[in-house]
């Protein structure tokens, strides 16, 4: 029997298919339309990067002929003001061959000489990415690794030019911890490359409270670019959650879960240096996270601590003999280290300006 259904008065011989509601159709129906959707979707993530990868080797070709032709025959830059305007004659509906993207191409080219690296990871990635890393960074190994890292997080270029500007190599995997001892591997390495030193809150402005709440608070208002600062896979749970432990009242300052440690991590943010009995108060909010909010299946609870300073020696001293994995970073509004260090020994200090004030007051 046909399903279809006519719809007012329609002439002879023309329906208006109307879908069946979920409930008329098997029980699998779900389950084979779920299936179909990704099958279309992965195809078609596919087929663009296979288009985008067949772009990248084309420019890469193009601008490698550049090159050695310019090196060989030492042609100068009006050849590639002449290639630009008889390629946009040849192929008119094609964009991509202005001079200065014949220039990127010709660069692009230079940098990545081992054909291995660009067919494996550099096709894979967006022309405006690529320019972001040859135009950003000299150095290929540290190249390599931001193109890595945006394959796997899936940055637009402009977080990439992010990520660049405030030194994620140099931050990435450099929080003390404790993982070794306290979380099986391989989750220990994996632990150990999501938490970075020091964290950038640069999005909180340099007038921000010193108070922990008042930082929590902005945190919070700019979660986009906290969660960004975090890394990918965390999701935010909650601030200030409330904890009752033995008729007392505790409050964790951020939990977050992560989707691919399958952990809770709770942060607590302090803003002062470090001190040992911050250890213990994290410590106290993961026993209860463990015992109070997590699922069977979870992992152990990952506690984060971070700090105006510390002292490495201490931290290290500080995190032994515990049961919970915990990692120490410091929080900054901006990267110091980006100042000359003439200049750093020059400026006053947050303590040093406030005191002056008080002092004037």
């Amino acid at each position: 029997m046909d399903e279809r259904k006519n719809m007012g008065n329609p002439k002879d011989g023309v329906l208006i298919p109307i879908a069946p509601s979920l409930a008329e159709v098997p029980n699998n129906y779900i389950d084979m339309r779920d299936t179909i959707i990704a099958k279309i979707k992965e195809n078609r993530i596919h087929s663009a990067i296979q288009v985008n990868s067949e772009m990248i080797e084309l420019y890469w070709d193009i601008g490698n002929e550049i090159l050695r032709r310019q090196k060989n025959e030492g042609w100068g830059m009006k050849v590639i003001d002449r290639l630009s305007k008889d390629l946009k004659e040849m192929f008119p509906e094609m964009s991509g061959f202005s001079p200065r993207n014949l220039s990127s191409m010709k660069k692009f080219a230079a940098c990545w000489s081992d054909l291995s690296i660009l067919q494996q990871v550099v096709a894979k990635i967006p022309w405006r990415s690529n320019i972001v890393l040859i135009d950003k960074l000299s150095d290929e190994q540290t190249r390599l690794w931001y193109a890595q890292k945006l394959i796997e997080n899936g940055w637009s270029s402009n977080v990439l030019d992010t990520m660049i500007a405030t030194h994620l190599i140099e931050r990435q995997g450099k929080a003390i911890n404790n993982f070794n001892f306290t979380l099986p591997s391989p989750d220990s390495d994996f632990a150990r490359e999501i938490f970075k030193d020091p964290y950038l809150f640069d999005y909180i402005g340099m007038d921000a409270p010193r108070r922990e709440i008042d930082i929590e608070r902005s945190l919070t208002e700019h979660i986009e670019k906290f969660l960004l600062e975090l890394g990918q896979g965390f999701a935010f749970v909650g601030r200030q959650v409330h904890l009752e432990v033995g008729g007392n009242d505790f409050y964790i300052d951020l939990l977050f879960y992560h989707l691919k440690l399958r952990c809770y991590v709770v942060i607590e943010l302090k803003a002062r240096e470090f001190e040992p009995s911050f250890v213990g108060q994290l410590n106290l909010y993961q026993n209860v996270v463990n015992d109070v909010l997590c699922h069977p299946d979870d992992k152990p609870t990952i506690g984060l601590l971070l700090v105006k300073g510390k002292n490495k020696t201490v931290v290290e001293y500080s995190l032994a003999g515990f049961g919970n994995p915990i990692g120490v970073a410091d929080w900054q509004e901006q990267l110091t280290k980006e100042l000359p260090d003439d200049l750093k020994s020059s400026l006053p200090t947050i303590e040093e300006i406030e005191c002056e004030l008080d002092l004037k007051q």
